[in-house]
């Protein structure tokens, strides 16, 4: 049967039922939660009855006439794969969808059409077709009667259905959200606005599946669609969305640091056909989560703090000491990432034992690659938790992320042997956090991955771990009797500083500790781009707690500062009495200078508004190339104004000025409707 060919011509048509008109009912987008999309189509969810208003030249006769709603997929429908769903209303005639007549007055009959909670998620081309004693009768094809069928997480029987209310109507229907970075006791955030409902977004993300060429018979099944999305999001091995840069030069590109939204990258994804430059981990995320709640499947960012990127399976990060307690910086090639963002999306998991279904951990950045490709998930938030790392997919790399130890190593200069001299096994995944539902503030949900160290459970899940291929350090060095830490500091960009080290000599006599300090600039991820302070203090302790400050200069770290204004501070010490190492470590997040937004005229619909984005240079130096993005989800556009020596630009008071000015103000102004 071509279900998309035209009609063929008809004897004398008095007696049967020709079609004239077909038309949603506007009662579908509210009840399906659909009214948020800016769309020309129908969109609806899958499990949930919709309706239909088909208009005829008569009178509709349940007696005589016989007609169905026909809905196809993909360029060859076939009814055995699930592709073509004729839907007929008479109750003798058994369908795929379910189908009835919910009304008829007049000409026009309102048919009630409830889709399988497990079908094709995509765009449906729509045809009614009419039985004559001359054969079926099918209306040609017009686009504007296409409609979405989405995901649905209010129908029991959808697979990714969500029966906590606050959590669905967050995860799936709020457009903007905010993504944690930073340190874990020095927390920032990154307000997103995903987008999900902008026009153009829906069909830019199933164009992402097109891209991947992905089954349409695959398109219904959320684990399926979560996997290929995780890979589709970056470029790596399939021209997929974003390009991930970790260099700090983004001279052919967009500065991950200056997204603000999904929405741009999305839509310049799918009229470009090529990949948007450029991404890290968190603009992964915020665009993953997009592609996920867009398409119906709850979708939440989580940060994980001081994350582990654990290539072999070890659960170990080796950290490499001379003999006399100084890191081997040569020798020391693994880093932790101050914090790493991904996502998790919420199904079903038939594929697993019972118990192992809800929050699914899935990440689209590159970092290692999974059946031959970059991509990670979803794994069950609860395997990973219990150490199941055996289920699919990747459980056992996002298990390293949240539990790898920290291994401190002496090396014996004489043969080149390692001495574990110190494990800390609660540096890495230091905390998990997404934000609250319907708040704009953060939850802590570490314990959904991770029992408390050194309880019961936690090792009990080690063990389960190691079942499966994951080996600790099993050494356990004695605990040295003197203990350093490095407490918070809260530094602007800009500052002179204070580093502190306190000590706490445990033990009833003097001792002596040759202590090295390093400070290094630092990437996000933890890999070093170049050391500013390095000092070897001799310390010695009464049989109490002492203290060595430390003076910081921002001279010494201003000009080398790389994107995010990190700074990594480690100190390694060796008791000379007993030859003990003592370590500890501390990540300084450098504030950054705060934007003032401020809108002025009346908030009203439709009525234009004026908003001021302003900002002050607090720095003794001029700044240059300055960007400034502003992004309305809704309302605005992203807009854009670039501050340099080259491009002269209107600032406070309407003077033209080249650069920002130390201690000088400049405003960028943009309309927007509210």
């Amino acid at each position: 049967m071509d279900v998309g060919g035209h009609s063929p011509t008809f004897g004398p048509l008095r007696t049967i039922l020709p079609t004239l008109n077909v038309g949603p009912d506007e009662v579908n987008t509210p009840q399906h939660s659909t009214h948020l999309y800016a769309s020309d189509h129908l969109i609806v969810r899958r499990g949930q009855e919709f309706q239909l208003k088909v208009t005829f030249d008569r009178p509709y006769k349940p007696s005589d006439d016989q007609f169905a709603v026909e809905f196809v997929i993909g360029g060859s429908p076939q009814f055995s794969k699930g592709t073509y769903i004729p839907v007929s209303v008479a109750k003798d005639r058994q369908s795929p969808w379910a189908g009835r007549v919910v009304d008829s007055t007049d000409n026009v009959v309102t048919v009630g059409i409830t889709p399988a909670p497990d079908c094709i998620v995509g765009k449906w081309r729509t045809y009614v077709a009419v039985v004559t004693p001359y054969g079926i009768r099918r209306t040609r094809r017009d686009e504007s009667r296409d409609l979405y069928v989405l995901f649905n997480a209010w129908a029991t029987g959808d697979s990714v259905f969500l029966d906590d209310a606050d959590e669905r109507e967050e995860c799936v229907l709020n457009e903007v959200g905010v993504i944690y970075h930073g340190a874990y006791d020095d927390m920032s955030e990154r307000p997103w606005n995903f987008g999900q409902f902008d026009y153009g977004v829906l069909d830019a993300c199933l164009f992402i599946m097109d891209k991947a060429a992905m089954p349409i018979t695959n398109r219904g099944d959320a684990i399926k669609v979560a996997r290929k999305a995780s890979a589709m999001l970056n470029s790596h091995d399939d021209d997929g969305v974003l390009v991930g840069n970790w260099s700090g030069d983004y001279t052919y590109g967009v500065a991950p640091t200056s997204w603000t939204g999904s929405t741009e990258i999305l839509l310049n994804y799918s009229s470009s056909k090529t990949p948007v430059c450029y991404a890290q981990c968190w603009v992964y995320a915020a665009v993953f989560n997009t592609f996920l709640r867009c398409l119906g499947i709850p979708a939440r960012v989580v940060t994980n703090f001081f994350s582990a990127h654990d290539n072999d399976g070890n659960l170990k990060t080796d950290v490499i000491l001379d003999e006399n307690g100084r890191i081997d910086k040569h020798r020391t090639k693994d880093s932790i990432w101050n914090y790493h963002c991904w996502n998790e999306c919420y199904m079903s998991r038939p594929d697993l034992p019972q118990g192992f279904g809800g929050w699914q951990a899935v990440d689209a950045t590159p970092q290692e690659t999974s059946d031959g490709m970059y991509r990670c998930g979803p794994a069950s938030v609860q395997a990973i938790k219990h150490g199941q790392i055996c289920f699919p997919f990747d459980a056992s790399f996002l298990f390293a992320e949240v539990n790898s130890d920290v291994v401190f190593y002496s090396r014996n200069p004489r043969d080149g042997t390692l001495e574990p001299v110190k494990v800390n096994s609660s540096h890495v995944g230091r905390m998990v956090v997404t934000k609250v539902p319907g708040q704009d503030a953060r939850r802590d949900i570490t314990d959904q991955y991770k029992f408390p160290e050194g309880s019961p459970e936690e090792r009990t899940v080690v063990e389960k771990a190691e079942e499966y291929g994951c080996h600790r350090e099993k050494a356990t060095p004695p605990e040295a009797d003197v203990e350093l830490d490095m407490p918070l500091m809260e530094v602007r960009v800009g500052d002179d500083f204070e580093l502190k080290l306190e000590f706490n000599n445990t033990s009833d006599q003097a001792r002596t500790v040759d202590v090295y300090v390093s400070g290094n600039v630092v990437y996000y991820t933890g890999v070093t781009s170049s050391e500013f302070l390095f000092k070897t203090p001799r310390v010695i302790l009464d049989p109490k707690k002492g203290r060595r400050v430390m003076e910081v200069r921002s001279q010494d770290y201003m000009r080398k500062l790389v994107e995010q204004a990190n700074l990594h501070f480690i100190a390694t010490g060796k008791v000379k009495e007993t030859g003990q190492i003592i370590t500890s470590m501390r990540v300084v997040t450098l504030h950054t200078p705060k934007l003032s937004v401020e809108v002025s005229g009346l908030a009203k619909v439709s009525e234009e508004m004026m908003v001021t984005v302003e900002f002050t240079n607090p720095f003794k130096f001029n700044l240059e190339d300055v960007y400034v993005r502003v992004e309305g989800p809704a309302v605005m556009p992203p807009k854009y104004k670039h501050y340099s020596v080259d491009l002269t630009v209107k600032c406070l008071g309407g003077v033209q000025r080249p650069i920002i000015r130390n201690h000088q103000s400049c405003v960028s102004m943009a309309r927007c409707v509210g």
